[in-house]
């Protein structure tokens, strides 16, 4: 199913976590676009560094080019226009969590930071120390931390290091998947 996935199109790319895996696609050799409603530093800053294609705004149009895979921003709900195109078009979706699971953690040893505060202080204390250990771990912050650098980083390590809701804790656990 995912062998034939080369274009990814993410509708609310703008978001941290968003932005940091719509790069690791292309970095992956992935065709990448993406649209936003609020497109503006450091996010737009961090795309246009890396020649990710935003798009301001949300139209049917940004669809255009039909996408192999839509991933669909948590803060993106029905009524949508494209989350709606995605529907009626009968296009294949996934969440963020969903993408991350089947591009980038599985067969990997996942630490998941949950919980109501400090999932980001945690999380980049978690990647620091697996950093400075010759760890080399991915890890997905959810922030900039000051002493890593980007937020995300994708590596070839058996360690993925992810700070997100409880939601993606299913996501490392192999509880959710991809819809066709």
């Amino acid at each position: 199913m995912l062998n034939d996935i080369r274009s990814v199109h993410f509708v609310g790319i703008c978001g941290t976590a968003m932005a940091s895996a719509a790069a690791a696609m292309q970095e992956k050799g992935f065709q990448v676009t993406g649209s936003d409603q609020n497109v503006y530093p450091p996010m737009s800053t961090f795309l246009a560094e890396r020649r990710v294609e935003v798009r301001a705004g949300y139209t049917e149009a940004n669809l255009a080019h039909r996408p192999d895979l839509v991933v669909i921003g948590n803060a993106i709900s029905r009524g949508n226009p494209e989350a709606e195109a995605v529907l009626e078009r009968k296009l294949r979706y996934c969440s963020l969590p969903e993408l991350l699971k089947e591009f980038f953690i599985r067969g990997k040893r996942a630490l998941v930071v949950a919980g109501t505060r400090g999932k980001t202080t945690t999380t980049s204390l978690l990647a620091w120390v697996f950093e400075h250990s010759g760890g080399n771990p991915s890890y997905l912050i959810g922030g900039i931390p000051n002493n890593l650098g980007p937020g995300a980083r994708f590596t070839d390590s058996e360690w993925f290091i992810i700070a997100r809701a409880t939601y993606c804790a299913a996501v490392a656990t192999g509880h959710l998947h991809c819809r066709a």
